[in-house]
């Protein structure tokens, strides 16, 4: 297949040199060429064919092909997009092609408050590829309490059901839960403090094999009570697996054969989907992290007198680099306030009506 052997050469250039830093993204990179390629190969289509004299390129007949045929998502479609562009920005350095399938138009950007906004020039317009789909700012999906109640009925399976806890009482990613080390847990009563809240140091480089995002540290706070909850699993009930595994494991969580869950975390989100379904929610394992990000947020402002910032220790405990990625939450709190509002008000009109 000659086709490959430029996108080969792309990948070696264009991964090799670290402009992904993680390699976890590579494969998604991979699948992005691998799914253009195939459908440029199905409709008997070249891809260096740039010139082909019709109103629609390449890029913007696959984009259409994402979006309406397989009704991928948005996001999903830029991803893609933007890996196929990179390969043809290199295809056009090395000469392959006499341009590229696609060209540049000025949009409209949603400028974020900041310190130096005011001498930002832009005008709130930036330059971007015509090919790439317009985004449209969704809010993340959090589950209510009620939602919660049921999710962890679901999850009959002790081990999963410690594994959601987790998630919905720290927020951690689904590779820290994956990666959470057994020696991050201890029975409370023995620690010697008497502080409601624990502080838990997540180091990637203490050797106890935990995982975070851009290896980056942090400390999270976990409940004693949590805690404990915690250290009675580890007395009473991972034994069962971790009697499986001919060496001993430094993961929390194991797998039914004795074995800590893949780096990704990717089983994790199978099994919290599957539980979900039994309870009738559709969940994943992001959206935990979700959920205890706002929920957390709107137990912080109902009481100001803890002395917390509340997006400050949300950001923090999330891991995030950015307080605005922090701010979605602050969103989602105040469609939260709205919709109680409102409820409120259609119970008093319901009382007027009655009376």
């Amino acid at each position: 297949m000659e086709s490959c052997i430029p996108a080969n050469q792309f990948f070696r250039h264009y991964l090799l040199r670290g402009e992904i830093g993680s390699k976890r993204s590579w494969p998604s990179t991979g699948r992005a060429l691998y799914d253009f390629f195939s459908f440029l190969q199905a409709h008997e289509l070249d891809w260096r064919d740039v010139d082909r004299g019709e109103a629609k390129s390449l890029v913007a007949a696959y984009r259409d092909y994402c979006l309406k045929t397989c009704e991928l998502t948005r996001t999903t479609t830029r991803q893609r997009l933007t890996y196929i562009c990179k390969f043809y920005e290199y295809a056009l350095k090395e000469g392959w092609v006499k341009r590229v399938p696609f060209t540049y138009e000025e949009r409209n950007v949603k400028r974020e408050a900041n310190f130096l906004a005011h001498v930002d020039a832009s005008g709130g317009k930036t330059m971007a590829k015509d090919v790439m789909p317009r985004t449209y700012k969704t809010l993340p999906k959090f589950l209510s309490m009620a939602e919660i109640k049921s999710l962890l009925t679901a999850a009959e399976n002790p081990h999963h059901r410690m594994m959601m806890r987790l998630a919905l009482y720290t927020g951690l990613r689904r590779e820290e839960i994956a990666a959470f080390p057994l020696v991050y847990v201890f029975d409370p009563d023995k620690a010697g403090k008497t502080d409601r809240n624990l502080r838990i140091r997540l180091d990637p480089f203490d050797g106890s094999g935990m995982v975070t995002k851009g290896s980056k540290q942090r400390d999270i706070h976990v409940s004693r009570r949590f805690m404990s909850d915690l250290y009675r699993y580890v007395t009473k009930v991972r034994g069962e697996r971790a009697s499986l595994s001919k060496t001993p494991q430094k993961a929390l969580f194991l797998n039914k054969s004795g074995e800590p869950y893949g780096d990704s975390g990717k089983s994790l989100n199978r099994i919290i989907s599957e539980t979900g379904k039994q309870a009738g929610i559709k969940v994943h394992a992001h959206m935990l992290r979700h959920t205890y990000a706002t929920q957390t947020l709107v137990s912080l402002q109902r009481n100001p007198a803890s002395g917390l910032e509340p997006l400050v220790f949300v950001q923090r405990q999330l891991g995030h680099s950015s307080i605005q990625t922090t701010m979605v939450y602050l969103h989602l709190v105040n469609e939260m306030a709205d919709e109680a509002v409102l409820a409120y008000d259609d119970e008093l009109n319901a009382l007027a009506e009655a009376a």
